[in-house]
């Protein structure tokens, strides 16, 4: 069995325990998404994860996890790194528009790359701090780049009136719940189980506080 071959079959399984359906080509694009961020990490050291197997756990997997919560059309990935979740959702739920920020020149490089290599439509790579990104979304990720609070002080003026804020974090982040900024409001707290990925993984949907 070839490496690729070893990394799809792992993918496949995560999917299959996930119970997830992707559109066709999905599973060929995130391995060429992957292979890219391989390649580039020896030279730009993007992500700590150095092993391809636990690449697909750890970032495929655990982005793939939070699919069935992303809603709207419009959607901004803050602190996005190497592009996780934001261009593996891309991949994955196809015709969405997408803003990835990252403060990090070499890391919005990659992206930049990796949107054009991958011929990602509607997906584009932003270099700012988060603060100063214009726009609304229905729908903000953020991967365990900030507290809640720090989080929301920084970038809650991107999420949309009715949209949701997905965060994504390890253990359950009790302590900073009470940081949360006047005006947004806890949904819900959830529980993931990500195939391969061992220790917990909680996605948090946070929104604006409702009129009542």
């Amino acid at each position: 069995m070839t490496a690729r071959n070893a990394l799809q079959t792992r993918l496949e399984q995560g999917m299959a325990e996930l119970e997830m359906a992707l559109p066709a080509d999905a599973v060929t694009r995130l391995l060429d998404y992957l292979a890219l961020l391989e390649r580039w990490n020896a030279t730009y050291n993007l992500t700590a994860v150095r092993d391809p197997m636990e690449m697909v756990t750890r970032h495929l997997l655990d982005s793939l996890a939070i699919l069935p919560f992303v809603q709207g059309g419009t959607l901004a990935d803050l602190g996005t790194g190497p592009g996780l979740p934001g261009i593996v959702l891309a991949i994955a739920a196809p015709g969405r528009e997408i803003l990835l920020v990252d403060s990090n020149g070499k890391k919005v490089r990659f992206l930049r790359e990796a949107i054009r290599t991958l011929k990602l439509e509607n997906v584009r790579a932003l270099q700012s701090r988060v603060e100063d990104v214009q726009g609304q979304y229905d729908c903000v990720t953020a991967r365990a780049f900030a507290s809640l609070g720090d989080m929301l002080a920084w970038g809650g003026h991107l999420l949309a009136p009715e949209g949701i804020w997905l965060a994504m974090k390890g253990k359950r982040p009790d302590d900073e719940l009470l940081g949360i900024p006047e005006g947004f409001e806890l949904r819900d707290t959830r529980a993931l189980v990500v195939p391969g990925v061992e220790g917990d993984r909680h996605l948090l949907t946070i929104g604006r506080v409702r009129n009542s």
